[in-house]
This record gives C-alpha cells, sequence and structure tokens, in this order.
C-alpha cells in the first residue's frame, strides 16, 4: 500500500515538473506548410509537452513583422533566402539555419480534367483567370513565374493573372472558382500520395528554381528549449514522415 501511494506520488511529481518545463512557442510558417504542420505540432507537444502557437502567412510579410519585432521564436520559410538574411541582420541566430524541406509546384484546378499532365492548357491560353500567390512575397509564386517564363507563355498570361497575398489565398481562389487553374503547392492538394479532387500537373523541377525551405531559430527564440526541441523535431524521423505524406522532399 505504500508502495502504491509512493508510485502516485512520483507520478504526480513527474507530471507537475514536466508541466513546468512545457512551453507555449510562437512560430512564424509558411503557408504552404499549414496542413503538415498541424500534423507535426500534435505530435510534438505529445512527444514534448511544448505547444505550438503558429501563425500561417507569406514569408515576406513574416520577415516584415520580424523587424518590426513580433515575438515570433521560430520562422519555416517557403524559402531560404529569407532565413539567411534575417541570420545576417541578427534577427536570426548563427548557425541554426537548416533546410527542412523542399517544396514543389503544382498547376492545379477543381475541374476534373481540366489540367492536362504536361501543363499544355497554358500554352492554349483559354482560360480568363490565373491564380498564384504574390511573386515578391511568395516563393511558390515566383515559381509559378518562373515556369511560365520557361514554357514561354508569361506575357501572353500574365494579365490574367489573380494575384493572391499567399499561396493559401491562391488555392482558396481556384478552390471557390474564381479561378480556373492556378500555381499552388502540391501540399495542399495532395491525397494519399496523388492529387485528390480536380486535376493538376505537378510542374517539372527544372522549370523553375528549386523552393528550398529553410527554418531559423530567432533571436527571440534563443535559450528556449521548447524552439530547440522543435528545431530537433523538424529534422527527425517522425517529422520527415508526416512531410513525405504532402510531397515535401529533403
Amino acid at each position: 500500500m505504500k508502495l502504491s501511494r509512493l508510485a502516485c506520488t512520483l507520478c504526480a511529481l513527474f507530471v507537475v515538473s514536466a508541466g513546468a518545463n512545457a512551453d507555449e512557442l510562437p512560430i512564424a510558417v509558411a503557408a504552404n506548410f499549414t496542413a503538415p504542420l498541424k500534423q507535426i505540432a500534435a505530435d510534438f507537444e505529445k512527444e514534448t509537452g511544448h505547444k505550438l502557437v503558429p501563425a500561417f502567412g507569406s514569408t515576406g510579410k513574416f520577415y516584415a513583422q520580424i523587424k518590426a519585432g513580433a515575438p515570433f521564436a521560430v520562422l519555416l520559410a517557403a524559402d531560404d533566402e529569407t532565413p539567411a538574411r534575417l541570420e545576417k541582420e541578427g534577427d536570426g541566430v548563427a548557425g541554426s539555419r537548416f533546410t527542412y524541406a523542399i517544396g514543389k509546384l503544382v498547376l492545379w484546378s477543381k475541374k476534373e480534367g481540366y489540367v492536362d499532365d504536361k501543363g499544355e492548357v497554358l500554352k492554349k491560353n483559354e482560360f480568363q483567370h490565373l491564380s498564384l500567390a504574390n511573386p515578391k512575397l511568395a516563393p511558390y509564386g515566383a515559381a509559378g513565374v518562373d515556369t511560365l517564363r520557361a514554357l514561354g507563355v508569361l506575357d501572353a498570361v500574365q494579365p490574367k493573372f489573380v494575384t493572391a497575398e499567399n499561396i493559401a489565398q491562391a488555392w482558396q481562389f481556384v478552390a471557390t472558382g474564381n479561378a480556373e487553374l492556378g500555381f499552388v503547392a502540391l501540399s495542399q492538394v495532395i491525397r494519399d500520395g496523388k492529387i485528390g479532387e480536380g486535376s493538376g500537373w505537378i510542374v517539372p523541377a527544372s522549370l523553375y528554381q528549386a523552393i528550398r525551405q529553410d527554418a531559423i531559430l530567432l533571436a527571440r527564440g534563443k535559450d528556449k528549449p521548447a524552439a530547440e526541441a522543435l528545431l530537433k523535431y523538424l529534422r527527425g524521423e517522425k517529422a520527415r514522415a508526416v512531410m513525405k505524406t504532402y510531397g515535401y522532399e529533403f
């Protein structure tokens, strides 16, 4: 009986101790990484006790917010240039930056059979609206412009652009029918290893600059165990297994 009570006491002390060491971590996350991050966050909390408090949006806007003093501890960017810039400017911790995923671009339509598997729909140019994220702020938008330029159709289709604030909004424009098709992240439309609803063309990586998505520990996250734990977790097999299901490479 005494042993049983002692065990309960030790268990209670462990729970209190774990709770005391747990932390809420505000992080900035590229919009294309929304779905996998939500799954990773749940697993991370179960494993470490730390709770992630993510904000999702465009990498370009996050840069401005971080420079203005936003309290993010970690940035999961949609590119590698922004984290490198933050590191150089002293807003990111030197040596903490690494590529957590390489994204894939897809031309997608909610309509079945609308987008062919070679992207010829772009050359036919019979659509009225083409959605893409602002190429000045969002790497996936820039990749879309790269693709159009490589195909020699940029000048012809540019007047039909429906420019979104970020990749999440670019997807929304297509999903709601405000644009017949658009450039989005593969992670937004992949289901069980293939494009789910609608039709799409996974753009060959040779047509756009590689979308290397880097993570960085920000100055406000320095010496925070939860931030260090997250960066370590993202490099682990569990997190990468989740990312793979959304089409990311490494």
